[in-house]
Parts: C-alpha cells; sequence; structure tokens
C-alpha cells in the first residue's frame, strides 16, 4: 500500500468541492477509506484548510469538516530537521518545502498536488491527482 502525501490544494478541492478537481480528491481520499493507499498531510495544511473554510463558514463546521478529514488522513509531524531542511533547499516556495521534507520524514512514497512543477527539487515522485488515480 503507498504512503502518499496529500497537498494542501486536493485537500482544499475536496473540501470545497472545486470543480473541475472535486471529484478527483475525493477519490484520492478514498483510496485511503477502502484500505488501497495511506494518505498523509501535515497540521500546515489543516491550518491553511481552516484558514480558508473560515472565510465562507461558520467556526463550527470548519472544525466538522477538518474532524472528519483527520479520521481519514495520517497528520504528520512537522518537526524541526524538516524546517532546516526546508530552509536550507533549493525550493522556491517554503510552504512546499515544508511539505516535502515533513512527507520524506514520514517515509511518503508520492507527494500528491495540482502543483507539480512547484516539487521539481523534490526526491520524492510527484503527481497530479489524475496522474495518480491513473497509474493505480
Amino acid at each position: 500500500m503507498d504512503r502518499i502525501f496529500v497537498d494542501t490544494d486536493v485537500i482544499l478541492d475536496f473540501l470545497l468541492g472545486r470543480e473541475p478537481f472535486a471529484l478527483d480528491a475525493a477519490r484520492i481520499l478514498s483510496l485511503s477509506e477502502r484500505k488501497m493507499a495511506h494518505s498523509c498531510t501535515t497540521g500546515l495544511v489543516f491550518a491553511n484548510a481552516y484558514y480558508i473554510l473560515r472565510k465562507i463558514s461558520p467556526h463550527r463546521k470548519c472544525v466538522e469538516k477538518l474532524l472528519q478529514l483527520a479520521g481519514i488522513i495520517e497528520i504528520l509531524d512537522l518537526a524541526k530537521p524538516a524546517v532546516i531542511s526546508a530552509l536550507q533547499s533549493d525550493f522556491t516556495d517554503f510552504e512546499d518545502a515544508l511539505q516535502h521534507f515533513s512527507a520524506a520524514r514520514g517515509r511518503v512514497k508520492v507527494i500528491v498536488t495540482r502543483n507539480v512543477k512547484d516539487f521539481k527539487n523534490s526526491e520524492l515522485a510527484v503527481m497530479s491527482p489524475d496522474m495518480y488515480l491513473k497509474q493505480l
């Protein structure tokens, strides 16, 4: 079973129902529910998602959605070594660097993101949701 890192954009596609990406995002997350993949993300993704969700929904609704998500996805530590590695890396987007190095520390095989180009310096495989689903 693959350990996959689900990036912020995919999580937001799922939570917000953003078309035309919501269906692939739901399929990615359903892989964990069906024990076909082990999905991971970081607490930073939850913070980003809460911030975006809170702009359109009351606090209680945001918390409910995020608790449901937490029930199906592992939340990886964003530890100091990952932060130091991100700061010292060639990534131009610091958030992406944090995600990458947390995923690497979490023994993730694939980062699933719609921003594949932002992970060009990744030592891990990086795929869009549709690319990952096609290769299954």
